[in-house]
């Protein structure tokens, strides 16, 4: 079985206006979060498996400096691990 974590991302500039979005901080943690009900509503991924986190601005993939780059950094990622006590019983054997 494998354990999924959906990382949301976000560029460098400041959140204007969005309510009670706060900050990158928040921005990232709400794209994660739709990816996660995205999965678990629509395709039935299991939810014990899913973690939704937010990086905020905090690992870019581009520079912020330029419409590209931010556009780099506004992303999801989604991480797919084992989970670990299967995988050493699996090496075991």
């Amino acid at each position: 079985e494998i354990n999924i974590a959906v990382e949301g991302h976000t560029d460098s500039q400041k959140i204007n206006n969005l309510g009670q979005i706060k900050d990158n901080w928040d921005l990232s943690v709400l794209r994660s979060t739709s990816v996660v009900r995205f999965l678990t509503d629509e395709q039935k991924v299991e939810s014990v498996r899913m973690t939704a986190t937010g990086k905020g601005q905090f690992q870019p993939l581009g520079e912020n400096t330029s419409a590209e780059g931010r556009s780099k950094n506004r992303r999801i990622e989604i991480v797919l691990s084992p989970k670990l006590d299967e995988l050493y019983d699996l090496i075991k054997q």
